[in-house]
């Protein structure tokens, strides 16, 4: 169902992006910059996860994964020194024409291998000393403590530039809705909390992959100057040096889609004000 609904959230903004805009569009003039702070609660698609180092190289087969938000209250999500700790979306977005707009911003997910999950197993494990060691052929095993814990919880940090198109949707009083439709691709910037078999674990930033993905989202502008904005975001992540061990030779790489949902807060500052001031005061 949720997918469905989401499905029908992104072919409406579709249809309504590429229509035509009512003639006034102040807040998606060119040169108006903006920027947004806001949350996220994200979806993962299962994965096959490949280690390999020294001793062991194995794949693990539908590997499923969580997001974790953090459970809401105003210390977490508002407070200027833990506002970081959820899961949120930053962005600062610049339009370089009417009803354009490139921008640049972090996405804060967060990733979390579910234990004791049951999972297919080929290659092999040797000289651990740990009852994991032997050769795997499509063999079950489960995940759990002293075999594998994997997230990337502080964060998996999605890196990257973005291009959008806006249309005005409609204006009532000094409000406007406006919606969203766009792309973008970056990369791949993890705190990955990794503890496998017997191995020092791991827990360092490093730049693990790319990724790209769509965007389509909803805007309320109060004023032209403030706004609170729903999006919609999917896309693709690959990450071929995932690190797993305190041990340079050691690492993971996987492939997967993820999904979001993003509740946004922000601001529009108008670059053409001073200009436009400046000519009505010479006439």
């Amino acid at each position: 169902m949720r997918k469905h609904f989401l499905s029908v959230i992104f072919i409406f903004n579709f249809i309504v992006v590429l229509s035509q805009s009512p003639s006034d569009r102040n807040s998606l003039s060119k040169n108006n910059l903006y920027i947004y702070w806001g949350w996220n609660w994200s979806a993962y698609s299962d994965s096959n996860i490949e280690f390999n180092g020294d001793n062991h190289a194995f794949t693990l087969a539908d590997v499923t994964a969580q997001d974790r938000p953090s459970s809401f209250s105003a210390k977490t999500y508002l407070h200027p020194l833990h506002i970081t700790s959820p899961q949120y979306n930053v962005r600062v977005g610049y339009f370089f024409k009417d009803r354009w707009d490139i921008s640049f911003g972090v996405d804060h997910m967060k990733y979390v291998v579910d234990q004791n999950q049951t999972v297919v197993a080929s290659g092999f494990i040797n000289g651990t000393g740990t009852r994991y060691d032997g050769n795997y052929d499509n063999s079950p095993v489960v995940i759990e403590p002293g075999f594998l814990e994997l997230e990337h919880t502080d964060g998996l940090n999605y890196v990257n530039l973005e291009i959008r198109k806006h249309t005005q949707l409609m204006k009532f009083g000094k409000f406007d809705l406006n919606g969203q439709l766009g792309g973008g691709f970056g990369g791949y910037y993890p705190k990955t909390d990794a503890s496998l078999l017997n191995f020092e674990r791991n827990d360092h930033w490093h730049w693990a992959g790319f990724g790209i993905h769509f965007v389509s989202g909803l805007n309320l502008t109060f004023l032209q100057r403030l706004f609170i904005q729903t999006e919609f975001k999917g896309g693709y992540i690959n990450l071929p040096d995932i690190k797993t061990t305190s041990r340079s030779g050691d690492g993971a790489k996987q492939k997967f889609i993820f999904s979001q949902i993003n509740i946004l807060f922000g601001g529009i500052i108008n670059l053409n004000t001073k200009k436009k001031n400046t000519q009505s005061s010479e006439t």
